[in-house]
């Protein structure tokens, strides 16, 4: 017996990093753009991040925050102003220089002038946010402001890679202003359980909630909450982050107030994101050799009906039964909202159409010819477990939800398993080598996962993290406490952490 064909290739086990590049273009999801490092997200793919958007834009609503919108360029000078800041992204700037453009005499185009004070373009919005908070907040009643934003970013990456990492991307920051410090981590707290919530529940993505040591931390924070999830290949991906400002930004902008006793005091902050990273995490946590796969909630398009018949006559009849057949599945609900239903009826093969489908990760697809009709039944095929079966008409229809959600948590419990298998703990230094340094002919990373650690210091394990190109994820939240020893020194510790090799 010959080997088994897949849709994508090279396989996962193949190739991973090539196998992910394939998914993205076998399901139309984006591409390399002119400009380097860039890339033009397409309707599919732009389709699941407006899904998102809308989700967790909803989830912001619910907990009191408005959006709003702040400028794309940011003076050089405030970014100076807060200094750990501007070092932690200092290399990641792009710099706008000049003004207008005149033709230079050779048929071509030079810029005119100088700008007086060079501008960044956005890689973050702290610094320009605070500026124009410092002339909103005066008195304790001004306070708590609750505001996101939509918008792009840059961050000039010299190694790119579709939706994981690119030097333009899409996100979400949010900006608060607090009177005290409990209200702000308060704050911090809360939109990190949003973002674990919606990763969870409807990306279908089991993460780790935990803080970052001082030197993973988000520049010019005092506290950066993160939620880490594992990949495939069991790397770790940071999958959202909320960090406690502290009063370093309000000192730095000059966001003061008067309090309830008529003193002037530094109001606290807080800053929290998720990028089209998420739409990178998506792909390698569910995907398999055959492409995309996606959880439910999040799908584009929940059931693709695709007619098959041999003639005019018989298109006409298949064609019929799926638009009745379409109207009875969108008017069911699903996670609040009207099924995600489209008939594909393009002059194509139907095994051309199946496989188009299943490589975009469509979640169920349900075949619909003569026979089927004549049984008053419908051939219906699920993409996470790549399971077909003939349902009565009626059957799919009242339980096309059930169907829909039993996918969405079998998504989850699968990675949770997957996540739970690659898992370890580790006491030792020969233990930390033999689990993370286990590499094939090529170089690739074949073992590893998430290895749990007690640790002395972020000094005394660095030396091991940079040779093995391990990072420490978080501290994880909620452990109970206890006692250990470093796996590096010996030395006796309270402090234990998640370790992996991560995007």
């Amino acid at each position: 017996m010959g080997p088994v064909k897949t849709a994508i290739s090279p396989t996962r086990a193949e190739d991973y990093p090539e196998w992910y590049q394939q998914v993205i273009k076998g399901a139309d999801l984006a591409e390399n753009s002119a400009v380097r490092g860039c890339m033009v997200i397409k309707p599919w793919g732009y389709a699941i991040w407006e899904n998102m958007q809308r989700v967790l834009d909803q989830m912001f609503k619910d907990t009191g925050h408005q959006n709003a919108y702040f400028p794309l360029f940011i003076p050089m000078s405030f970014l100076e102003k807060e200094a750990k800041h501007v070092e932690g992204f200092a290399k990641e700037c792009a710099v706008v220089t000049h003004h207008r453009l005149e033709p230079d005499g050779k048929g071509g185009l030079r810029p005119a002038g100088l700008l007086e004070e060079p501008l960044i373009v956005r890689p973050t919005s702290e610094t320009i946010i605070g500026a124009t908070y410092a002339k909103w907040v005066q008195s304790y009643r001004d306070l708590p402001i609750l505001i996101n934003q939509w918008a792009n970013v840059v961050r000039w990456e010299m190694r790119t890679r579709l939706f994981l990492r690119t030097t333009e991307f899409l996100w979400q920051e949010g900006h608060t202003v607090h009177a005290t410090a409990e209200e702000a981590m308060e704050e911090t707290s809360k939109m990190l359980e949003v973002y674990a919530d919606f990763v969870e529940n409807y990306m279908a993505v089991p993460v780790i909630k935990g803080e970052k040591t001082s030197g993973e931390r988000f520049p010019g924070a005092v506290t950066t909450l993160s939620i880490e999830a594992m990949m495939q290949d069991r790397k770790a991906l940071q999958a959202g982050t909320s960090h406690f400002l502290g009063q370093n930004f309000s000192k730095a902008q000059e966001i003061k107030f008067q309090d309830k006793n008529g003193e002037v005091a530094y109001a606290w902050t807080t800053s929290w994101g998720v990028s089209t990273r998420l739409v990178g995490a998506l792909i390698m946590t569910h995907s398999d050799d055959d492409g995309l796969v996606l959880p439910p909630r999040l799908a584009p398009t929940q059931v693709v009906l695709i007619p098959i018949y041999r003639d005019e006559t018989q298109k006409d009849e298949v064609i019929a039964y799926c638009k009745s057949l379409k109207k009875e599945l969108a008017s069911q609900l699903y996670s609040d909202q009207k099924i995600r239903v489209d008939i594909d009826d393009r002059d194509m093969r139907g095994g051309d159409k199946k496989w188009y489908h299943i490589k975009r990760g469509v979640p169920i697809r349900v075949d619909v010819g003569p026979k089927d009709i004549a049984n008053g039944a419908a051939f219906v095929g699920r993409r996470d477990t790549n399971q077909s079966q003939s349902m009565p008409r009626a059957e799919l229809v009242s339980g096309i939800s059930t169907l829909l959600q039993e996918m969405q948590d079998n998504l989850f419990q699968r990675a949770l398993a997957m996540q739970r298998a690659n898992t370890v703990e580790l006491k030792s230094e020969a233990e930390f080598r033999d689990f993370f340094q286990l590499d094939d002919e090529q170089g690739r990373s074949t073992g590893g996962g998430f290895a749990k650690c007690w640790f002395a210091s972020e000094e005394a394990v660095k030396p091991l993290l940079d040779e093995l190109k391990v990072t420490i994820r978080c501290i994880p939240l909620g452990l109970p406490p206890g006692d250990g020893n470093c796996f590096v020194t010996g030395q006796p510790t309270k402090t234990q952490a998640i370790f992996a090799k991560s995007y």
